[in-house]
């Protein structure tokens, strides 16, 4: 499904966010991305979204290479992502329905499967009753389920979440947390970028921990930290 070989990111100044990074991620893989600040999560899903290319390295999506996609097969490549983002980044102005119909309307569904696909996908977010409510009437984790259920609507085979329960309490980031576990039964690769420890030492999913810009461990079954 993913595969990075080698991988490295350097920006200005001499600054090195990813260095020699090789990885693979299976089709319908649970995995959370760990690390302190810095330690390169957010560079590594900038990468796999292509919103930024590696200095040196190769990624593959589904057996192609992302490096070499030309600009204008990019916007084909997102549609097969999924992300969900610690800030939610809803539209104000906009309905729950109406923020999740969006992400289909920008890759030119038709009104009919908008209509069909956007109550699916709140059902299975939890939200059937609050589609027409606005982002300011809803809490903080309705708001991300809401993030949660757009990221989903174009069926993407991959849900990145960077840092989805960042700006939650433990119960609220436990309810986001089962909603994308869910989504991964259902078939759909999931990668989490997370500091939530006690989330990660429950679940023991497969952890792969970063730390500045190099894989330090990729454990099955891992915890957040080394066992001591």
């Amino acid at each position: 499904m993913i595969q990075l070989y080698n991988v490295s990111k350097f920006y200005p100044k001499g600054i090195k966010a990813l260095s020699g990074v090789t990885l693979q991620i299976e089709k319908g893989e649970f995995v959370f991305i760990v690390g302190p600040s810095g330690a390169g999560k957010s560079t590594l899903i900038k990468l796999i979204f292509r919103e930024e290319l590696p200095t040196k390295g190769q990624i593959y999506i589904k057996g192609r290479s992302i490096v070499r996609m030309k600009p204008r097969e990019v916007p084909y490549l997102r549609r097969q992502i999924g992300i969900v983002f610690q800030d939610f980044r809803l539209l104000p102005d906009r309905t729950v329905f109406e923020n999740v119909a969006f992400a289909m309307q920008v890759v030119g569904a038709g009104r009919a499967e908008i209509k069909r696909r956007v109550p699916e996908v709140l059902r299975l977010a939890g939200l059937t009753d609050r589609t027409q409510m606005y982002p300011r009437q809803l809490s903080g984790g309705e708001q991300q389920r809401v993030a949660i259920a757009r990221a989903l609507v174009n069926k993407p085979v991959l849900l990145i979440a960077d840092e989805p329960t960042g700006n939650l309490d433990l119960d609220t980031s436990w309810e986001i947390i089962n909603c994308l576990q869910e989504i991964n039964q259902r078939g759909t690769t999931v990668l989490i970028a997370t500091h939530a420890r006690e989330i990660v030492d429950t679940l023991r999913q497969r952890v792969i921990a970063l730390d500045r810009g190099k894989v330090v461990r990729d454990e099955y079954r891992g915890a957040y930290a080394h066992a001591t």
